[in-house]
């Protein structure tokens, strides 16, 4: 259970805005292959359709889930939250 200390000093923290990525997958392209690139070609993932993503925060893996709808927007459903160790 933190001290009012500690809740204090979290409270300076709190609203800090950080950056939040959800990555689907990567892949490789030669510079060739990124100039050709044109509007409906499609780039294919190392990342299988059923694989879960990964969720980031400032570049720090955090958790894993799955894409989700939510009133025409995409969003992600946490299903898996990544150890300490994992994140420092």
């Amino acid at each position: 259970m933190p001290t009012l200390n500690e809740e204090r000093t979290l409270d300076v923290v709190l609203d800090v805005k950080v950056k939040v990525t959800v990555q689907l997958g990567s892949c490789q392209l030669s510079m060739r292959e990124v100039l050709e690139l044109a509007p409906g070609a499609v780039v294919q993932l190392n990342q299988h359709a059923s694989d879960p993503v990964g969720l980031y925060v400032n570049d720090k893996l955090v958790a894993y889930g799955e894409v989700v709808v939510v009133e025409d927007n995409f969003g992600i459903k946490i299903t898996e939250l990544v150890g300490a160790e994992k994140i420092g």
